[in-house]
């Protein structure tokens, strides 16, 4: 009987039945509330996900008081209510009961859910084919003990009896003892039960507080990287403040950058901290520290574009650019601080996937054209250097060409790593690891930033770097004589030998005072 029964490996429509809970709702916050929330129909059972987080095993404390209580990593259910149609309710007999189940289970136990009799179509619930085979109860959730826990998967169940139209979870909190990601989800098999709905929460806490565990380590590295912007802000700030006199525009928006950087990375910090302790992301903190977030990353695109185009260096002003200039930053700014905002408020779990890329799709539209932009008006500006032989501009255009260079090159290889890393890892069992991706983007940007300050530090030499009038006019008369030139000139022998000795006397005093003149000059 048992070789026709499978439980060890899901079907292919199951993985996709996880892969979509998975992947579209992930977790927004360490207390998960539920309002309202309706049952999805997947396969021959009725599902909704109740959280997926990663969560540390619980801190050992042989002294069992209320100071081990910080150390406790648990889920808590609380006040979970569920309501059923009045229509529902009304049809039932008094002596009916159905079953609405929660499960709770660590993402290397998902194999241990469902079954198939015969080899065929996996079911979450059991059919009448598994109940003959003696293997499980029709109409109830199929699972099996997990091989390494033989207490988990952890079930528990709440009843309408009769015509009742509420039933109450029973409050339970579920100690954390292994390392893992888990999930949890409510469940039941009854069609009777079509248009229920669920209210209440579960609370999530790992061992140092309710950050999700693969968030956790990202609020250290917001401390580190705020000390890190304090260090550069005190070097940048002395420079500035020691060279105020020789200060040029480009230097004043560095600045900027600066300030809102430390600004920023003390606010993910502060957001971070207070998530930690509470279980909710503090909406307020967050909206400020994606805004400020957003205007540093457009003020610094554009001013490696405004470099790029040679601003301030070889030319004064951007002429019919400037509009272009600023409706590219503007329509940066709104399209970021949507996308943003929309993740870190967490509304974006609750989008599709057409809808995310439809926010995605126009930043990294508008990037791109950054990019591409950048280059182009490198390359140019560079020419125009090397043609006007101004040496030190040109060295230190150089320098940064091959910064941006090594930058993108950089991002693009760290984007096809994420690709990977998210392609291979559907369940999120890498989750003590997903904290990298986004602190490496972090640690890309400071270190451009970094190079940027230390190539136009503020220094007695600034204006060196800066746009000059006359050389422009002197690359201008070079190129207006390299046009005119009939050819070479014939030589002072030749012209003067068909002259008089009045005009060759003459002459030669024109000649010694342009010589004179020369030598002055």
């Amino acid at each position: 009987m048992s070789k026709n029964f499978n439980l060890s490996s899901p079907s292919p429509p199951l993985l996709l039945i996880f892969f979509f809970l998975f992947v579209v709702h992930p977790a927004v916050a360490s207390v998960h509330d539920y309002k309202g929330e309706k049952f999805m129909s997947k396969g021959n059972a009725f599902v909704l996900h109740g959280g997926s987080e990663g969560l540390y095993s619980s801190l050992p404390n042989p002294n069992a008081s209320a100071a081990a209580a910080s150390g406790d990593s648990f889920i808590r259910f609380e006040k979970i209510t569920l309501q059923r149609p009045e229509e529902a309710a009304a049809s039932s007999k008094e002596t009916d009961s159905v079953k609405v189940q929660a499960i709770v289970f660590e993402v290397e136990d998902r194999e241990t859910i469902g079954g198939s009799a015969y080899g065929g179509q996996k079911a979450i619930c059991c059919t009448a084919d598994l109940a003959k085979l003696g293997v499980c109860t029709q109409g109830n959730l199929i699972y099996r003990p997990s091989a390494q826990n033989p207490d988990w998967p952890q079930i528990f169940s709440a009843y309408f009896t009769g015509k009742d139209v509420v039933a109450t979870l029973p409050s339970k909190t579920i100690s954390i003892t292994k390392t893992g990601m888990y999930n949890v989800y409510f469940i039941f098999c009854d069609p009777s039960l079509k248009g229920l709905v669920i209210e209440g929460k579960t609370v999530w806490k790992n061992p140092s507080g309710y950050l999700p565990g693969r968030m956790a380590p990202l609020m250290n590295f917001y401390g580190i990287i705020s000390l890190a912007f304090v260090i550069l802000g005190i070097f940048w700030f002395s420079q500035y403040a020691r060279f105020w006199r020789e200060v040029l525009p480009l230097q004043n928006c560095i600045t900027a950058v600066i300030a809102l950087g430390m600004f920023e990375m003390a606010l993910w910090y502060l957001e971070y901290a207070e998530f930690n302790k509470t279980g909710v992301r503090p909406m307020g903190i967050t909206f400020w520290a994606v805004t400020f977030g957003t205007i540093k990353r457009t003020i610094a695109r554009l001013i490696i574009l405004l470099v790029s185009m040679g601003y301030g260096v070889v030319r004064p002003t951007l002429g019919g650019l400037s509009s272009k200039v600023k409706m590219l930053g503007a329509t940066f700014f709104l399209a970021s601080e949507v996308l943003e905002s929309v993740e870190n408020l967490g509304a974006v779990s609750d989008l599709s996937g057409n809808a995310r890329l439809f926010l995605v799709l126009p930043v990294a539209m508008l990037d791109a054209f950054f990019i591409l932009w950048i280059f182009t008006s490198l390359s140019k500006t560079l020419e125009k250097l090397q043609a006007r032989r101004l040496m030190a501009k040109l060295d230190i255009y150089r320098k940064f060409t091959n910064t941006l260079a090594v930058t993108v090159i950089v991002s693009v290889g760290w984007i096809g790593y994420e690709l990977y890393f998210k392609s291979t890892d559907v369940y999120n069992e890498r989750w003590q690891r997903a904290w990298i991706i986004p602190a490496f983007w972090q640690v890309l940007t400071f270190s451009l930033l970094c190079v940027i300050c230390i190539l136009w530090a503020p220094s007695q030499n600034s204006m060196r770097y800066a746009y000059s009038a006359d050389a422009s006019e002197e690359f201008d008369r070079e190129e207006t004589f390299s046009l005119i030139k009939p050819g070479p000139f014939p030589s002072k022998d030749s012209q003067t030998a068909s002259l008089s000795p009045e005009n060759k006397a003459a002459l030669k005093v024109s000649n010694n005072g342009d010589i004179e003149e020369d030598k002055r000059e």
